[in-house]
């Protein structure tokens, strides 16, 4: 097993191109051809924790947090990040960042909160645009059905909870081979007339190169017609926040107090209750205000999140709760998430969660 076998899948979890333009995922520090020897699943990335991954003898470090945000014009030693980095180069740790883009994606960070609170029928908030992009193509009747299933396999057809999804028309075709072709059907200098079928299929933009690749393998035409353009069509499982249901309403203190257990809080810095029960629930993990307004026109209750300045709780306006639990406290169980995901994957390899607790963030209580 190698580094660049868990980066590989862990890119096919959460693509890369899903991360926000600010962000900086993916391979950090160490060598993709590296033999992995365990991996430790953590939040952030701090000398700790790459000492506890030299303790626990793991060259990995999944982290959530990228360590390096920006590029670093020295490293000497002189900050937090300057020392993580350097530990990690002297003790050969490698570190792969997974961050907006696990955010990004409905199976993701805030995935994880909203099944630690129950919640179904669950949507994005604000679903991403220009994410989808449609191929067209047409293929000798004889030869539809297996080119739909390998576009399929490729990754193409999903739409929303649907897959295998494609539309397709019977028509005829026409073309006349030239000097130096190999037709598979019909013959040279003559116009041919064949029975196909047009596949029209949706799929995410990052796997184009996959689904051209599964289009030139299982067709049978020499020379292949086929057309992709961009969709204004949105990916339903592609964005920012999430919004579901609980099982029941509850009450506006009770369901506090609910988030205070469930997630470990020690305090909640919220608006004022507005006295309805409460049952459709919006949550962002980490610094989700930008999402305020969205959670309203979603017709949320309550909207969990944290980093909220003072003057953006005003924006609730007794619409909804606005609940600020911290963004350590948010996005804690991200690290049960990517274990989950590495395990799934890698049966029999050593995937560890960090031990190290690494919220800057202390609370003073009398």
């Amino acid at each position: 097993m190698i580094i660049q076998d868990i980066a590989t899948y862990l890119a096919s979890v959460a693509p890369p191109y899903l991360q926000e333009s600010y962000d900086n995922t993916g391979l950090l520090t160490g060598n993709a051809s590296w033999e992995c020897k365990g991996i430790i699943c953590s939040l952030d990335v701090t000398e700790q924790v790459i000492q506890e991954a030299v303790q626990k003898k793991c060259n990995l470090v999944v982290a959530h947090h990228p360590i390096i945000f920006t590029g670093l014009k020295k490293i000497t030693g002189s900050n937090y990040v300057e020392k993580t980095v350097i530990a990690a180069i002297k003790n050969d740790i490698a570190i792969y960042a997974i961050h907006t883009n696990l955010d990004n994606i409905i199976s993701g960070v805030n995935g994880k909160m909203a099944d630690k609170l129950g919640l179904h029928n669950r949507k994005i908030i604000q679903p991403a645009g220009n994410t989808l992009k449609k191929l067209f193509t047409f293929v000798p009747v004889s030869f539809a059905e297996k080119l739909r299933s390998a576009i399929f396999a490729a990754g193409g057809g999903e739409i929303g909870n649907y897959s295998e999804c494609s539309f397709n028309t019977p028509g005829e075709g026409t073309f006349k081979a030239g000097p130096g072709s190999d037709p598979y059907i019909g013959s040279i200098g003559k116009r041919h007339i064949e029975k196909e079928i047009k596949i029209e299929v949706i799929f995410p933009f990052w796997l184009e190169q996959e689904i051209l690749v599964a289009l030139k393998k299982n067709h049978p035409y020499e020379e292949i017609a086929y057309e992709i353009i961009t969709t204004d069509n949105i990916h339903q499982h592609i964005g920012s926040g999430l919004i579901g249901d609980l099982p029941h309403p509850v009450t506006e203190k009770a369901f506090l107090h609910e988030i205070k257990e469930k997630f470990k809080v020690v305090v909640i810095r919220h608006t004022s209750l507005i006295g309805r029960k409460v049952k459709k629930v919006a949550l962002c993990g980490g610094a989700g205000s930008f999402l305020i307004k969205p959670a309203i026109t979603a017709g949320a209750d309550i909207y969990i999140t944290s980093d909220v300045k003072y003057h953006e709780f005003f924006e609730a306006s007794d619409r909804l709760i606005i609940a600020d639990i911290g963004h350590y406290e948010s996005e804690q169980f991200t690290i049960d998430l990517l274990c989950e995901f590495l395990q799934q994957k890698f049966l029999t390899f050593a995937v560890l969660k960090t031990e190290v607790k690494t919220n800057p963030v202390q609370y003073y209580i009398s």
